[in-house]
């Protein structure tokens, strides 16, 4: 599939239809792929208290994979049909046992409400259309449990907003400001385990969820 014959759909909001993130799977034209574990997720996976975990936009699940072989129960979701093949395949070769959803994220509620210890966020928040991120901080907190994570690779911090997307930039102070009400920062720093094109351009803030409104 071309993936640029699928924008013409909706060139606005192009990036809310599975066709046009599987057309860039099959094309090979998944630059956000790292073909490994994200390197500070990696770490994370050593360090957390055991939990559920919530992978969204998992992609081809390198994270979902590590977290589920350290014992964390998971379950990783992508509206690619592509991506959610080479996650279970993987899956299968690795003898790890997670849950893998193809669905988009803005349908978990309310089937999920309540239902995870911890949401892992990396390159799903600037690949959704900005209008959607209070859509967004929404489906993250219905799911999350009262004192889950969301634990947030913020990415790109260097290109603006108003830019054509996807990736959309963002800010720290954006980000800040759609996770405020019902959340409290309990980590924020650029890591050393940053991938190097990344670095500087990224920035790990963990917040937590503080009361059960989601209204």
């Amino acid at each position: 599939m071309n993936p640029k014959k699928v924008q013409n759909l909706d060139k606005s909001y192009k990036e809310n239809i599975s066709q046009f993130w599987e057309g860039l799977y099959q094309t090979n034209d998944d630059k956000w792929d790292l073909k490994e574990a994200t390197p500070i997720f990696k770490k994370l996976a050593t360090e957390l208290p055991l939990g559920r975990v919530c992978i969204i936009g998992c992609g081809r699940g390198y994270d979902a994979v590590a977290f589920a072989k350290k014992g964390f129960h998971v379950t990783a979701i992508d509206f690619a049909p592509s991506a959610i093949s080479s996650l279970k395949n993987m899956a299968n070769l690795m003898d790890v046992s997670l849950e893998i959803i193809c669905k988009d994220i803005f349908d978990l509620l309310p089937e999920y409400h309540d239902s995870f210890d911890y949401v892992l966020e990396q390159t799903c928040f600037c690949a959704i259309h900005p209008s959607r991120r209070k859509e967004y901080e929404n489906i993250v907190k219905g799911i999350l449990k009262v004192g889950g994570h969301l634990v947030g690779l913020w990415f790109p911090l260097d290109k603006d907003i108003a830019e054509e997307g996807p990736p959309y930039g963002t800010s720290i102070e954006e980000v800040k400001s759609t996770f405020h009400s019902g959340w409290e920062i309990i980590k924020e720093e650029f890591s050393e385990h940053s991938i190097k094109p990344r670095k500087g351009r990224e920035k790990l803030v963990v917040f937590k969820k503080i009361d059960s409104g989601n209204e």
